[in-house]
């Protein structure tokens, strides 16, 4: 159901925005969703970002986040910023999902309720005869200053490249 061009190395992440559950109200970000650019978020960091089916989901559940949380120090030793995990779901299901995975404050649980951004970034999945609807490709990038440096999407139902090792090897 891809409806651009799937994003590749060296492209530019596109226009959009995502949503996090902010836990504590701080400078610009109340309690609650909030609303974020993309563009303003990236600009002059390097973020490792995951993409995913769906919260709740087995493989992401048990084995997807849970490797981002395990290797988030050894991800930001070597050069991260930040770590994103984006699914087709909205901020509160993101965030209540994020304190499940004890993420909380080492991944950004960050919604794409309508699946625009991942429809912008090419990399969207029909799960619609799973009763899903459209959901994210299971996916990694590397993005440096908005400029995706590495990319892994994974084949259908696999889950091979787009966990944390595969990433942190590759920013070694």
């Amino acid at each position: 159901m891809t409806t651009t061009a799937q994003i590749k190395i060296g492209d530019k992440l596109p226009n959009g925005s995502l949503a996090e559950y902010i836990e504590v109200a701080s400078g610009a970000c109340s309690i609650g969703p909030n609303t974020f650019n993309v563009a303003d978020l990236t600009k002059g960091k390097t973020i490792a970002i995951f993409g995913l089916p769906g919260a709740y989901t087995p493989t992401c559940s048990a084995q997807h986040v849970p490797g981002y949380v395990a290797l988030s120090a050894q991800l930001k030793a070597a050069g991260v910023d930040e770590i994103w995990c984006i699914s087709v779901n909205d901020a509160f299901v993101m965030g209540a999902w994020g304190r499940d995975q004890k993420a909380t404050d080492i991944v950004r649980m960050m919604g794409d309720g309508n699946a625009d951004f991942s429809r912008a970034l090419g990399l969207d999945a029909d799960f619609s005869k799973h009763g899903m609807g459209v959901r994210s490709q299971r996916y990694s990038m590397l993005v440096v200053d908005g400029v995706v440096k590495q990319l892994n999407v994974e084949q259908g139902g696999k889950f091979e490249v787009s966990n944390a090792e595969t990433l942190l090897a590759q920013l070694a």
